[in-house]
């Protein structure tokens, strides 16, 4: 009940941010001329306006798209706002492990290294679907399958001077449960909010562990992120929610100030030094929720995660517990 209540309080301040127009943007001039960006479900929405974004600084980007049809057209939009922009579609569906798979071997194909990685694409409130592997479709899609991505990309990572791993979550994750008894929630315990609820929170025990894992000293920096209430087709499962995204057009942001958090957490300079923290309105959030900061449900949760995915043992090695681990700041 208290987190609810917390949640319900850090909309209502949310909202206003928005009806008074006070969401703050990223104010960093950092430039990318010689970096690889990865951006998920970047054919629509935040994604698509981040790739853009990041084009602009001079990065070549990688977007992984579901539908093919619809990244072409998300590339033609972005080259035809920036017609210097180096874009490269490939194909990927992070409801089957084996796309995943694939795609992450096409990147490393395509470049010798990769500086930023943008966890974005995701489902919400879906009916109770099942992923290519059988997984509940959103702890699948938006968890699992970025989980995977990122372990196959960390060779790449590894070759940056200075990487950052940003995994978009919500403010849902506040009254998130790990349901480790039964994580795909099934035999009628599917509800599709809480199950999106448990993705988001499954982030950022993700981003939080992996800090943890490579060390502060690492190359390589995780943080989480809530975009803020975009206006986006993210409800399109859900009527209620479909509702309230329609209605609330005129209030909530656009892409381009949704992207605005992702960036700062993708280009700051502040944030050189900072890992495995979460970020709301260009700003770290330091009261999480317990839940959030949870480092043994995290290690737990990254174990099944390696047993879920089968994980290649080569890849398993680059995050085993080593003189590096730490605990993370609470």
């Amino acid at each position: 009940m208290a987190n609810l209540i917390r949640l319900g309080i850090s909309g209502y301040f949310e909202y206003l941010r928005l009806l008074f127009r006070l969401s703050k943007r990223c104010q960093s001039q950092r430039q990318l001329t010689g970096d690889v960006a990865v951006v998920t479900g970047a054919n629509t929405g935040i994604g698509k306006e981040t790739a853009y974004q990041l084009s602009l600084r001079g990065a070549t980007v990688i977007i992984g798209c579901r539908n093919i049809e619809k990244g072409e057209d998300a590339v033609n939009d972005i080259k035809g706002r920036n017609e210097s922009a180096d874009i490269i579609l490939l194909k990927l569906d992070l409801a089957s492990l084996k796309s995943v798979r694939q795609f992450a071997q096409n990147v490393a194909q395509q470049v010798r290294k990769v500086d930023i990685i943008v966890n974005n694409a995701g489902v919400m409130m879906c009916p109770e679907w099942k992923t290519t592997d059988g997984f509940e479709m959103q702890f699948g899609t938006n968890y699992l399958g970025h989980f995977l991505l990122t372990m196959h990309l960390l060779p790449l990572l590894k070759k940056s001077v200075s990487a950052r791993v940003i995994n978009i979550s919500s403010l849902a994750h506040m009254i998130g449960r790990i349901n480790f008894e039964n994580i795909n929630m099934v035999n009628g315990s599917y509800q599709p909010f809480k199950a999106y609820a448990q993705s988001k929170l499954a982030l950022i025990l993700f981003g939080r562990e992996l800090a943890r894992r490579l060390g502060s000293e690492s190359k390589i920096k995780t943080y989480s992120v809530h975009p803020g209430h975009t206006f986006s087709e993210l409800g399109r499962y859900d009527d209620m929610v479909g509702m309230i995204y329609k209605l609330g057009k005129i209030v909530f942001l656009n892409p381009e100030m949704g992207s605005q958090t992702t960036l700062f957490c993708a280009l700051d300079e502040t944030l050189d030094n900072e890992t495995g923290f979460y970020y709301v309105n260009c700003a770290r959030v330091n009261g999480m929720v317990s839940a959030a900061k949870d480092d043994i449900s995290g290690e737990k949760l990254w174990d099944l995660s390696c047993d879920l995915v089968n994980l290649e043992p080569h890849l398993r090695i680059y995050t085993a517990k080593s003189s590096a681990w730490q605990e993370t700041d609470k």
